[in-house]
Formats: structure tokens, C-alpha cells, sequence
């Protein structure tokens, strides 16, 4: 897992992202292999520390790096 030391900066990086690219979250999942409440969960900071794996994959589909989710 990483820790960053705040999940709502993680929350709102993928929100912002995602919406800068003009991408539902259900679009999102799909692109990520990714279930939807998975990313409503990291959305909303429900999901504290997400792992590698599933910034990986978020990050893969929005086109961005996991240094952007993250920072």
C-alpha cells in the first residue's frame, strides 16, 4: 500500500483528473478494469490507501502517472 499521508489529496487528484479528461466514473472503472465503487470509493477518501495496483490501473486509463495521483 502507499501512504501519502493524506487520501483526500489521492481523492481529489483522480476526481480532478478524471473530470479534466471529460471521464464518468463508471467510464473510469470500465477503463481501468476497475470496479465502480472502487473508484467512488477512492474518490471520496473511503478508501484510505489504495494500493499500487489499482493507482496503477486508474492512472494507466486517464493517461497520467501514479506521481500525479499521488502528488
Amino acid at each position: 500500500m502507499i501512504k501519502t499521508g493524506s487520501s483526500s489529496k489521492i481523492a481529489g487528484n483522480v476526481k480532478k483528473l478524471r473530470q479534466k479528461k471529460g471521464v464518468s466514473q463508471d467510464r473510469l472503472s470500465r477503463l481501468a478494469d476497475l470496479s465502480i465503487n472502487t473508484i467512488i470509493n477512492v474518490e471520496l477518501g473511503i478508501s484510505p490507501n489504495p494500493t499500487i495496483d489499482t493507482l496503477l490501473k486508474i492512472a494507466k486509463a486517464l493517461g497520467v502517472s501514479v506521481d500525479d495521483l499521488i502528488k
